[in-house]
């Protein structure tokens, strides 16, 4: 297994990366109510991207190894969707849930973060699940530093995601990002503490953990992208860059409308 451990160039890069992905979110959220399409949105992400932000949306036509080309530049996974939804021409209604999952290329370097969005007014249920998910990251993330393990992060989420009832997809994970939008180590969302790699000052890698309310199984839709739950109940996302230092940690996928750490009790 090859990990990266990056320069401070490197890291300055992806600084810049990570910042413009979310400001992307940020530009999109206004746009997000009832009525508007996920091909809308889509649209409009790709030309704030290209046009303004002078950067290269990374899902366009990424296709790995058995995979047809993705054929939008962002993914858009609504209710019961898990990721990799792709944009279509369906009016959002009111009470959805919504995952906008942004990966941007500047210089040659990945940013890569995803948001949960809700369209009007929701459910209590969806909203605790959207909720619960994020504070999964967040969990995920203050377990990274140097000589932490990998296993570490995963256990976190799983027990906080599953002391509410829910459960953990185990087929999608984080992942090393840099120069390539996908590199080791994979970051899973669920394991035992003091297990899996060891951390060191310098890697780059993606805490995204997909949450779902009912069970974790899922199911590969025709297009051979979109991943719904196999109960199809609904699922949550949420997606931060993380920089391991010298001390800890550094979130490289902030800007200013970026949600505020929650407070736990």
């Amino acid at each position: 297994m090859s990990i990266t451990l990056n320069t401070p160039e490197d890291i300055e890069k992806m600084r810049i990366a990570g910042r413009l992905a979310s400001e992307v979110l940020d530009y999109i959220t206004s746009y997000i109510k009832p009525g508007v399409t996920t091909e809308e949105l889509d649209r409009l992400c790709h030309d704030y991207m290209v046009n303004v932000q002078g950067t290269i949306p990374a899902p366009l036509n990424y296709a790995p190894d058995g995979h047809n080309p993705y054929p939008k530049s962002v993914c858009t996974s609504v209710n019961q969707v898990i990721c990799h939804g792709i944009p279509n021409d369906k009016p959002l209604k009111n009470g959805d849930m919504l995952n906008i999952d942004v990966t941007v290329i500047k210089d040659g370097y990945h940013g890569d973060t995803s948001r949960m969005f809700y369209v009007g007014e929701v459910s209590p249920h969806a909203r605790r699940l959207a909720k619960i998910t994020y504070e999964c990251m967040w969990l995920g993330i203050d377990k990274v530093k140097p000589g932490a393990k990998l296993g570490d992060i995963g256990y976190a989420i799983q027990r906080h995601a599953e002391a509410a009832g829910y459960s953990v997809v185990q087929e999608f994970c984080g992942h090393g990002i840099g120069k390539k939008f996908h590199e080791e180590p994979q970051v899973l969302h669920y394991g035992r503490p003091g297990t899996g790699l060891e951390l060191k000052a310098g890697m780059i890698f993606t805490i995204e953990p997909m949450i779902n309310q009912g069970k974790r199984h899922l199911r590969l839709l025709a297009d051979g992208w979109t991943v719904v739950t196999k109960d199809r109940s609904l699922s949550a996302q949420w997606e931060h860059t993380v920089l391991v230092t010298e001390t800890g940690h550094e979130i490289l996928t902030q800007s200013d409308g970026t949600p505020t750490k929650p407070v736990f009790k």
